[in-house]
């Protein structure tokens, strides 16, 4: 069954409307870094220290796309990716690892990820990462 997924977007501090990229990762470096280059590719952009924050948060609803890291204290990447199904929160979500196990890339798209990177990644496949998410093949195209 195809999935479809609605671009949400949210106003800027300029009035701009701008699909809204949230990291979810424990690595403070990932959580500062992130969000700047993502809000330099034109999306906005909020950062989590951990999935509880981010389920605790008004982002839920608002994100357009996920980005997430695999393994962290608490509730891990794939369990928060998990949650959201269940809450029936269909959010296009991109894994990042710095685990170089093949196995664990086909878990994630075995359970829908709309894209996985490798610690370290380049600003470019990050960018065609997101993009990959943001879009379906199915739907209404998505102006980036």
């Amino acid at each position: 069954m195809p999935h479809y997924f609605v671009v949400k977007s949210i106003k800027d501090r300029s009035g701009n409307e701008r699909p809204l990229l949230s990291v979810v990762d424990d690595d403070e470096s990932m959580r500062e870094s992130l969000p700047d280059l993502i809000r330099e590719f034109g999306f906005a952009a909020r950062a989590f220290s951990s999935a509880e924050a981010f389920l605790s948060s008004d982002s839920v609803d608002e994100t357009s796309c996920l980005i997430l890291d695999i393994a962290m204290p608490g509730m891990s990447g794939p369990e928060l990716h998990q949650e959201l199904k269940r809450r029936g929160e269909e959010i296009p979500t991109i894994f990042i690892t710095g685990q170089k196990d093949e196995t664990i890339r086909a878990r994630m798209f075995e359970q829908d990820a709309a894209g996985f990177l490798l610690k370290p990644f380049s600003d470019a496949a990050l960018l065609a990462a997101i993009k990959s998410a943001l879009k379906s093949s199915e739907g209404p195209p998505v102006n980036l």
